[in-house]
């Protein structure tokens, strides 16, 4: 969608045709889902909660050794808290957008588009609390260093617009892709945990988007510091929201029962989980080698943080990890 250099009406009609799309195929929390349908009640005991071998910690030979009892227990807990943490970052995400609309004047497009965005992401956040609240599970969700920060974080979006819009992909990212592997996958997912993440994937392509249009139309305006600047945050942020959103905090692991060697080798010290962490974010790589933000030092930072790799040649190219 676009490239680096569209003219300031290619952006606003880009703006548009996303804005007119989220009125045209969007979902309601309370509609779309049918709650109450039996087929969609959540038994703790159910065995569709054990984890599948697409996931990190479901294809380790610790998990697989368990009783069946605890499998379920141990997947019913970590998709439970998975989904707490995507609530939390949507959270920040909206308010984020709430300020940076603050910071726009009468007839910018990106008003109508980011209140677009804030409503879905509202529903995403009712669809995952509901879900939490139906497991009966207390989960705590991110870690607390992210829980103590968040209310701070959206302040970056009305100070660094283009720093905050490359922290929106760094959460997103890594949720699209774990989802979207789930769902390509033969997994026999719950019901209810599959049409939530189908809404989701649904309509962050519509929010990833936005976020890449933004990024595409700012960066030929930034000056040498600040591009310099954005090359070395990028990997940063990529890294440090992949890790908040797919490894459990410390608390997690311990209800969980994982072992500390175990977490190591998923998070991220086997071949395995080393190149599912590279594959979640060929498209943003694709993003900074066409804003010019992969200069000697951004490569190198890349490498030493494990998220280098061969870009994405589209949009969503599937992994070889999926």
């Amino acid at each position: 969608m676009g490239s680096i250099g569209t003219s300031q009406q290619d952006y606003h009609d880009l703006l548009r045709t996303l804005s007119e799309a989220s009125v045209e195929h969007h979902f309601d929390a309370f509609v779309d889902i049918a709650w109450d349908d039996p087929e969609m009640a959540v038994d703790p005991g159910d065995p569709r909660w054990i984890l599948p071998e697409v996931d990190a910690l479901g294809r380790t030979q610790w998990y697989r050794s368990l009783p069946r009892e605890r499998q379920i227990a141990v997947g019913f807990y970590r998709q439970t808290n998975v989904v707490k943490v995507g609530l939390q970052f949507e959270q920040v995400l909206i308010a984020g957008l709430m300020m940076y609309c603050l910071t726009l004047p009468n007839g910018r497009p990106e008003f109508r588009y980011s209140t677009h965005e804030a409503t879905e992401e509202c529903h995403h956040t009712q669809m995952f609390q509901e879900f939490v609240n139906r497991t009966g599970l207390d989960v705590a969700g991110a870690p607390w260093s992210f829980r103590a920060l968040a209310p701070f974080l959206p302040l970056a979006a009305k100070h660094l617009p283009f720093s905050f819009f490359i922290g929106v992909l760094g959460g997103e990212e890594p949720i699209d892709h774990v989802q979207k592997v789930m769902l390509r996958s033969a997994a026999d997912l719950h019901p209810l945990l599959r049409r939530i993440s189908q809404i989701h994937v649904a309509e962050e392509a519509r929010h990833i988007g936005f976020a890449h249009q933004y990024l595409e139309h700012r960066a030929p305006r930034l000056g040498r510091l600040q591009r310099g600047f954005a090359s070395v945050l990028m990997p940063v942020l990529m890294r440090t929201l992949a890790d908040v959103i797919v490894v459990p905090s410390p608390k997690a692991r311990r209800a969980m029962g994982i072992p500390p060697e175990v977490a190591r080798e998923v998070w991220w010290e086997s071949p395995e989980a080393r190149e599912l962490l590279r594959d979640m974010f060929g498209d943003v790589r694709m993003l900074a080698e066409e804003l010019r933000l992969m200069n000697p030092v951004a490569r190198r930072l890349w490498r030493a943080l494990g998220i280098d790799g061969r870009p994405n040649r589209f949009r969503s190219e599937p992994a070889r990890a999926a």
